[in-house]
């Protein structure tokens, strides 16, 4: 019996659909921002700010304008927290067990465990002057750069980042986009601290699930990339096989003949179209990128760090997703200052049909009142 294959057509409109980009510019509430990255799953963080942070235009294209206040007191009160994910990222609280493991193996990064041995003395003075004065930023601590370099750390800052990736400290919010410490026991609620450990099969199974229902159609490898998880297929495969027995995943071939996707057991293999939008370069969609240039055609660079003679299509540019395709990409920035959104350079995509310009400057317009800018601004 030949097994139905599905057109990769219907696969990406479902993987469109499943990040409810918003069709017109609204203000969010509170909830709404805690919502949205309860469905999401995580929200990557970056410091780059040329148009505005990663995590609020990813949050923003979805929601619209919030205060980033909202934001602050989710992670001042525990409802959200920041750890490593995909990258560094917003998350909800819920999956801090599933992180504990990490945290209590030592973190992620040789780094940091030498930052807890070179600085062991400054330990707990870090963590007194926290217990007593509540949440304190690294600049708060003084100290002189131990590298000229561009990453250079106080040892402050050292031992800071090495007790959060430990699960010592939390970020209670940030201030400047520079986060603020506090104590683990004083924002995580006393609930999730004290429940179990899941093992590591659970963790997996509860990774792979929240990865397919928070962007709708993933193959294994881009469930591994979503959390980027070590260990190859071994690590995985057979607990998404397992999702798939006991009906909580379905395996979907596709016409091109590639690795199947795997979707929710019960849902519709189709979606509706994304009104045009701007997409920050880390948003959730774009973060698989053998899988974005398989469904999209397009492939995706990101070009932030290159000398600028060696970038292609310049310094911060945004995919503008329109319907199910990614239709061109616009290198942008923001003046707070002058109130204005400079569109640098659009790259159309090839063999994209239809008014492009039009679908630029409506995702452009709404970008801009979402940033409280007055104008769009082409050279």
């Amino acid at each position: 019996m030949a097994t139905t294959t599905i057109s990769l057509a219907a696969i990406r409109r479902l993987a469109v659909s499943t990040q409810a980009y918003a069709p017109r510019f609204r203000r969010a509430s509170a909830g709404d921002v805690e919502t949205v990255i309860r469905r999401l799953g995580a929200v990557q963080l970056d410091s780059i700010s040329t148009v505005d942070r990663a995590h609020r235009l990813t949050l923003a294209s979805r929601i619209g304008a919030y205060d980033e206040k909202d934001l602050r007191a989710l992670l001042g009160s525990g409802r959200a927290f920041e750890y490593w994910a995909h990258e560094a990222c917003l998350l909800p609280v819920e999956l801090w067990p599933h992180f504990r493991r990490t945290m209590d193996g030592g973190g992620h990064w040789g780094i940091h465990d030498r930052a807890l041995l070179e600085h062991a003395d400054l330990v707990e003075p870090v963590l007194e002057r926290i217990r007593a004065e509540g949440p304190l930023a690294s600049r708060d601590f003084g100290g002189t750069r131990t590298s000229a370099e561009m990453w250079g750390r106080t040892p402050a800052k050292a031992v800071l980042e090495a007790l959060w990736d430990r699960g010592e400290l939390v970020v209670a919010g940030r201030e400047s986009f520079q986060r603020r410490y506090d104590l683990t026991e004083r924002v995580i609620p006393r609930a999730i601290l004290d429940a179990p450990t899941p093992d590591e099969d659970e963790t997996l199974r509860t990774f792979a699930l929240l990865a397919v229902r928070a962007r709708g159609a993933l193959t294994e490898p881009a469930i591994r990339e979503h959390w980027r998880l070590k260990g190859g297929r071994a690590r995985l495969h057979h607990h998404v096989l397992a999702l798939v027995d006991e009906g909580l995943l379905r395996e979907v071939p596709p016409d091109d003949g590639g690795p199947p996707f795997y979707v929710e057991a019960e849902v519709e293999l189709d979606g509706d179209p994304a009104p045009p939008v701007l997409l920050c370069p880390f948003d959730n969609l774009l973060w698989d990128r053998p899988l974005l240039e398989r469904l999209f055609g397009f492939r995706h660079v990101i070009e932030v760090y290159k000398r600028e003679h060696e970038r292609a299509y310049g310094y911060y540019v945004l995919p503008l997703l329109a319907g199910d395709r990614i239709v061109g990409r616009a290198d942008l920035m923001a003046d707070l200052a002058e109130g204005v959104l400079h569109v640098r350079r659009f790259h159309p995509a090839l063999g994209v049909r239809g008014n492009v310009g039009a679908k630029l400057e409506r995702a452009a317009a709404r970008l801009a009142r979402m940033l409280g800018l007055d104008e769009v601004r082409h050279p």
